[in-house]
């Protein structure tokens, strides 16, 4: 029982979440101090630093502005774009077709 709620709930947040994050304006996250721990204890930005304002700048078509926040965001976007396509056949209780279906299912399920 818990299971399936789990299940649920996380695929309508991952289905849910670009959706209402396009209601915000791209530089939602521009401002403010990094939360970063490397960033707070080191002084030194990890290789993650400035993605969440990439992909938000990303998500609005800012290409420019997100390939300067972060240069990962153009590999991490597309998967979390096949994520997203993922949720929405399994709350429908569908299999991903094709190659990457085959590679987002373990083997055993």
């Amino acid at each position: 029982m818990i299971k399936k709620i789990f299940f649920y709930i996380s695929n309508i947040v991952t289905i849910l979440a670009p959706i209402v994050l396009l209601f915000f304006p791209a530089d939602t996250f521009d401002k403010g101090e990094s939360i970063c721990l490397s960033v707070q204890l080191a002084g030194i930005e990890c290789y993650a630093c400035g993605l969440t304002r990439g992909v938000m700048h990303f998500i609005h078509l800012d290409f420019s502005k997100a390939w300067e926040f972060n240069k990962l965001t153009f590999i991490v976007v597309p998967m979390l774009g096949v994520l997203w396509v993922r949720a929405i056949y399994d709350i429908q209780g569908k299999r991903m077709p094709g190659k990457i279906g085959d590679l987002t299912y373990r083997k055993d399920s």
